[in-house]
């Protein structure tokens, strides 16, 4: 096997794949990537059983051949060899060679007939702008738990209708919800899946910005697949019962508080500065005014005010701060809308594009207050 390959091209590819290595595989080859050169081409290959991740880059093979290398080193070494050069890439009596300029690499190779068969694409499902579905993970995952106890919480609930695609997440202190438009292979299909927030956000970060994404389900419902240009990831569905979440959203809510994203932000995060561990800002919300305030008794205090367009009856909430910025972040409208019901029940978060107009139902962050002693 030898191919010679662009330096950056190498790195990036190797890069990209070695991301979905686990950092503790079950087996020892799964610590490698599968390298085969072949009709022109060199495809790069990881998988841990439950995600893998594949590409191929163009590349002037000499001999065709496939190898199995250790994925961190080959990144660590790629991203260090010389800028601007071109790489060789040999196997020699079980050794992979690499030299680019005047660096030369060698590694031990390993045994490839032990690697495990990569899991094949489904069949597409349909296709979706690659920069809108990165936004729109982006924005939920925020929401996603992050304890591993409750694997359940962990996942991006996919729910597909149509020409409709809904993202849910939730920990059990916040939900997001983000509805988004796709192209479906099929205008009758109808389906929800569960897919790991980390494969997620891994997945919108390296395909989003490549254009159409096509999505791949299989029929047995155990895996889904992404692909954009030359790269591919699947992965193995998240196992279970999601709870009924979109239940949580209130029907009425007759308090509406619009406020400048930016500033409150910003207020937010100096207020916040002076509260303790689990200690929430609080939120007093006036017909002109938006009052927040942190710190009690002998420790420290901050308080502040911005102008907020109020609706129906002036309300007090509390907040944790974490949980209140991260939601801000995910809008990115020039205005945000709180949607009250009364201050102990749960607070709906809108985009809305300015202080008077109708807010935007396309993603909307539900946050649980934290209760104060008088409610």
């Amino acid at each position: 096997m030898k191919f010679i390959v662009e330096r950056d091209v190498l790195a990036e590819a190797v890069s990209w794949t070695a991301r979905s290595l686990s950092p503790r595989p079950p087996v020892p080859v799964l610590s490698g990537l599968l390298i085969k050169a072949e009709n022109g081409s060199v495809s790069i290959a990881s998988f841990d059983y439950e995600t893998s991740a594949k590409l191929n880059i163009e590349a002037d093979v000499e001999t065709e051949g496939t190898t199995l290398v250790s994925g961190r080193l080959l990144a660590d070494i790629s991203k260090s060899l010389p800028a601007g050069k071109s790489v060789e890439f040999e196997i020699v009596d079980s050794k992979v060679h690499l030299t680019c300029g005047s660096s030369k690499f060698n590694l031990a190779a390993m045994p490839v007939t032990d690697y495990p068969e990569l899991p094949a694409l489904p069949a597409v499902s349909g296709s979706v702008d690659g920069h809108e579905f990165a936004k729109a993970v982006s924005q939920v995952t925020v929401a996603a738990s992050k304890d591993d106890t409750l694997p359940i919480l962990t996942g991006v609930r996919m729910e597909i209708e149509g020409d409709k695609i809904t993202l849910l997440a939730t920990d059990r202190y916040r939900l997001a919800m983000r509805e988004m438009t796709w192209a479906p292979a099929s205008s009758d299909i109808s389906t929800a899946v569960l897919v790991k927030a980390k494969t997620m956000s891994e997945v919108a970060k390296t395909l989003g910005s490549a254009g159409d994404m096509n999505i791949a389900l299989s029929d047995a419902h155990e895996l889904i697949g992404f692909e954009s240009g030359s790269r591919r990831t699947t992965s193995l569905l998240v196992d279970g019962e999601y709870p009924k979440i979109r239940a949580l959203f209130p029907e009425n809510t007759p308090i509406h508080a619009v406020v400048r994203t930016s500033e409150l932000i910003e207020a937010v995060r100096r207020v916040s500065l002076v509260a303790e561990r689990n200690t929430p800002v609080r939120l007093a919300f006036t017909q002109s005014q938006l009052t927040l305030d942190a710190g009690t008794g002998e420790d420290a205090q901050a308080t502040e005010q911005i102008h907020a367009q109020l609706s129906g009856e002036d309300i007090t909430v509390a907040f944790n701060p974490a949980y209140l910025l991260e939601g801000l972040n995910a809008f990115g409208s020039e205005y945000v809308r709180f949607s009250f019901t009364t201050p102990p029940k749960p607070a709906v978060l809108s985009a809305q594009s300015e202080p008077l107009g109708e807010d935007s139902k396309d993603y909307r962050y539900l946050l649980m207050p934290v209760r104060l002693p008088n409610q």
